[in-house]
């Protein structure tokens, strides 16, 4: 089992949204839109606005992560970057320890700027790669090709102390072998992090269509699954074992901003469309900035925030989202934890009937103070939650 530091109930995030690209990749149903000029000026104003906002109920809280996420936030000015980490600092308690992930493309444009931001402050890098072969690449939308990939790569380890960077599997006509030889050349780039993502067709993008008239087939249920389960055991076989669903690390390197997400933590949403979870006074108040950015711009510029929604999140919903996300960490769900962050315990916030048939069918199990997916049971997650959930 890997080990990492549990930061639920104590770490505090803030997720920066920057919603801007060069292109839109066609599997992408992400907040993120092109655009041929930028005011970044006018942006850094009011992403420090909106931290200003934020403030109040907040101060003085010690910060665990920042995340600055997209979109490419790699086309970020780096004086925007730091502004807004100053800005952070100046409201909340900002360690040294504290990890500050940037997300990049590892195009030209993006890489010039690595040292910059590692200057702002930024002291983790997660490269959008994608894939280690140009047709795929071109297949994915992406404007890079794989020896600017393998330059961004390099580049960001003379700069980063830590370094994490995506790929995309179950592509079309993708064999075991090919995906086998693919994820071992990246296991050796040596980075500390991986996240693996198996391709999905998503409404609204221009894949769905495309997928819809016949223009390319996914593998079937089975090769996806033998794709997933060789996944798990050439990373964990590499020292970097799987600790969610898609995500990989070496022991201590896990992403903390993600365990925010997937441990019930609180943290701050700024930017377009960007989202956030407070739990104050025994109560969790999630907040949800407007999506498209002209109307986030108008909005910040109007009352000096882009909230659309902030809303006590019923009892019953926060269970279900503590289950929801908790399972899909290799530890699984903490019943203590849960309790304390529920108010009852966790059996009681599942379907009796449902969890028997799960354990029984080697779906899920009890380790110590720990529910979690087994072997078996986390490729089918989504039909064990089914059945868990009332």
């Amino acid at each position: 089992m890997p080990a990492f530091v549990n930061n639920a109930g104590t770490g505090f995030g803030i997720y920066v949204h920057w919603p801007f690209c060069l292109s839109k990749c066609p599997y992408c149903d992400f907040n993120s839109h092109v655009a041929t000029a930028i005011d970044h000026a006018d942006w850094r104003k009011a992403l420090l606005a909106e931290l200003d906002h934020f403030a109040a109920g907040t101060r003085g809280r010690e910060i665990t992560s920042v995340f600055f996420g997209g979109g490419t936030p790699s086309l970020m000015e780096p004086a925007t970057v730091g502004a807004v980490l100053g800005r952070i600092a100046e409201i909340w308690t900002l360690p040294d320890s504290a990890e500050i992930t940037l997300e990049a493309n590892p195009g030209a444009v993006d890489a010039e700027r690595f040292a910059g931001f590692r200057a702002a402050g930024v002291n983790r890098l997660s490269l959008g790669v994608q894939a280690l072969d140009d047709t795929a690449l071109k297949f994915l939308g992406r404007r890079h090709n794989h020896g600017e990939a393998m330059m961004a790569l390099d580049l960001a380890r003379r700069h980063f102390p830590r370094i994490s960077f995506d790929l995309i599997y179950a592509r079309p006509g993708q064999t075991l072998a090919q995906w086998g030889a693919e994820l071992s050349r990246a296991l050796g780039f040596g980075t500390d992090h991986l996240s693996v993502y198996q391709l999905t067709i998503e409404e609204g993008t221009p894949f769905a269509g495309a997928y819809r008239r016949g223009e390319f087939t996914l593998p079937e249920d089975d090769s996806a699954a033998e794709l997933f389960a060789l996944t798990r055991a050439m990373t964990a076989a590499a020292g970097r074992p799987a600790y969610e669903v898609s995500n990989h690390a070496a022991p201590g390197q896990e992403s903390r901003h993600n365990l925010l997400y997937w441990q019930g933590g609180d943290w701050l949403g700024i930017g377009p469309g960007a989202h956030g979870r407070l739990r104050i006074d025994g109560k969790v108040r999630a907040t949800r900035q407007y999506r498209p950015p002209v109307k986030w711009m108008e909005t910040v510029t109007a009352w000096g925030h882009g909230t659309e929604e902030s809303s006590v999140v019923a009892p019953a919903d926060d269970e279900t989202e503590l289950v929801m996300m908790g399972l899909r960490l290799e530890t699984g769900i903490s019943a203590s934890r849960f309790a304390r962050l529920a108010g009852r315990p966790l059996a009681e916030a599942l379907d009796a009937a449902g969890l028997s048939a799960m354990i029984e069918g080697g779906m899920v199990e009890w380790r110590n103070d720990h529910l979690r997916a087994t072997t078996q049971g986390m490729p089918v997650l989504n039909a064990v939650l089914a059945r868990l959930l009332p």
